[in-house]
């Protein structure tokens, strides 16, 4: 599907909402400001302080980027690559893009929700042709459009094994990625990787774990942070960062620098469905 057929449901409230958290007019001085959109789902996402301890990793990122590169956060809650385009929100992000900035683009977790025929899309099929849809649209600004696999779940077998949960989608957009010469950041690789080493314990202590809930989704301060770095480390392997634009990408990063703010009023308004 292309972008022109995507833009016809971009009118009505999904847009005007998404239009809402565009970013500000950028410098106009020698050098102007690079900024890094995401494009993604709640593992991502912005949160408010009605979530809190909750953390998407695209709040830890600014922490290690330089201030000649901001970051643009359209993750959102629940959203898989169908109902994020459906909902006009790749518009609203095209409508802010400029030439030399970044599309981030990191789904998964939702598209694999088969009785929700909104957002599940077969991975070899619907799910690589909406991912061609963000590639078409950010390069036709000018922009590099990045993925990234999808972060995994906390998820172990009995004897500690850390175990793959995301079913065919990472390997769908690794061949996307292949087949339209994108940059590819290996997020579901990696942070398996990280949860083996950790162990089932330890990680408890980087997703949402609290007195009334045991969220093996989504991140807490510790969690959003390093998720971030790994992030990071593959911009810059992948050369889509230069590491003058990056900083302390091996150095302790507080997990008290994280806050919350209050929700806007165009967000509470419109109550959003978790992932």
């Amino acid at each position: 599907m292309s972008v022109g057929r995507r833009a016809v449901v971009s009118a009505g409230a999904g847009l005007a909402l998404a239009l809402a958290g565009a970013p500000p007019a950028r410098s106009q001085g020698h050098r102007p400001m690079r900024t890094l959109f995401i494009a993604g789902d709640s593992t991502a996402a912005q949160k408010y302080a009605d979530a809190a301890p909750e953390t998407g990793w695209g709040m830890a990122l600014p922490f290690f980027l330089h201030r000649g590169v901001r970051v643009a956060n359209h993750a959102v809650d629940g959203r898989s690559t169908k109902s994020f385009l459906d909902e006009g929100r790749l518009e609203a992000i095209l409508a802010a893009l400029c030439p030399g900035d970044l599309l981030l683009i990191q789904f998964g977790h939702n598209d694999q929700k088969v009785a929700d025929p909104t957002r599940y899309t077969e991975p070899w099929t619907g799910y690589q042709d909406n991912l061609r849809v963000f590639v078409e649209g950010a390069r036709s600004r000018g922009a590099l459009p990045v993925f990234a696999t999808s972060v995994e779940r906390r998820r172990f077998d009995v004897d500690g094994t850390a175990l793959r949960t995301l079913g065919a989608y990472p390997a769908a957009m690794r061949e996307t990625a292949r087949e339209s010469d994108v940059p590819l950041l290996d997020i579901e690789a990696l942070s398996l990787a990280l949860w083996q080493r950790l162990g089932p314990e330890a990680t408890t202590t980087y997703f949402n774990w609290t007195a009334t809930e045991q969220d093996n989704t989504h991140f807490n301060p510790p969690g959003a942070i390093e998720v971030a770095r790994l992030v990071i480390a593959e911009l810059l392997r992948t050369h889509a960062l230069a590491p003058r634009e990056t900083r302390r990408v091996d150095d302790h990063v507080p997990a008290g620098l994280i806050t919350w703010p209050e929700p806007a009023p165009a967000v509470s308004e419109f109550e959003e469905s978790r992932s």
